[in-house]
């Protein structure tokens, strides 16, 4: 049990803020967004240890970026910046564990695809609606987002090639959420994707130590 008390406690806390937490206060509100993501924060520090290498300080440093994107999200343009470059974090530490297969290359045309389609929906309905000043960092979002998970995938590593693949699913219901359509049970699809994705991406250091790269898939 003391082995999985983090796992718990991540699911635990994260049902409370999705479920049970109420939106208002504001602050009371981020508060227990933000709690998860501390313990995510926790969970990815044991799991790097005792072999720390240099790609587990990159991606605890994007976890940490994207618990400061959750907490600043409200002021929409911050919270970009620092899930922004919080991806940039990710991808460096993906790149140090790229392990090339030629299989695995083949996933940039389905990414591309559909980057190129939901990038498409996206622009659209910014331009219809007048927010044009919204179009650069939709696509500049959009493009690094894209370019994590690739470099996810090329890790061979299935627990960071997962987690890539939910923020994903997660990103593109809040934007399509935010931008085209709005519908029931959005936010409980983009934070339990959300929490899954970065929960995977922490548990993916567990598989990553000094000698050797991340284990493929």
């Amino acid at each position: 049990m003391i082995l999985y008390r983090l796992p718990i406690l991540i699911l635990t806390t994260g049902i409370v803020y999705i479920f049970i937490s109420p939106s208002e206060p504001l602050a009371f509100s981020i508060f227990f967004k933000v709690i998860p993501m501390v313990l995510i924060l926790i969970y990815a520090f044991e799991k790097s240890l005792p072999k720390r290498k240099s790609t587990h300080y990159w991606i605890i440093g994007g976890i940490s970026l994207c618990l400061i994107g959750d907490a600043t999200l409200q002021w929409f343009f911050i919270g970009l910046t620092a899930f922004f470059i919080g991806h940039v974090l990710y991808i460096v530490g993906f790149l140090k564990e790229w392990r090339f297969s030629l299989p695995r290359s083949f996933s940039a045309v389905p990414l591309i695809l559909f980057a190129a389609w939901i990038g498409y929906q996206l622009v659209s309905n910014l331009q219809t609606n007048g927010e044009t000043g919204f179009i650069f960092p939709v696509i500049a979002y959009i493009g690094i987002i894209t370019l994590m998970a690739f470099t996810a995938i090329m890790t061979g590593n299935r627990w960071a090639i997962l987690g890539s693949l939910l923020f994903i699913i997660s990103d593109s219901v809040l934007a399509w959420n935010m931008f085209i359509t709005g519908f029931t049970g959005a936010h409980e699809v983009i934070m339990l994707t959300y929490y899954g994705a970065q929960f995977l991406i922490a548990h993916s250091l567990f598989t990553i130590d000094s000698k050797q790269k991340g284990m493929a898939w």
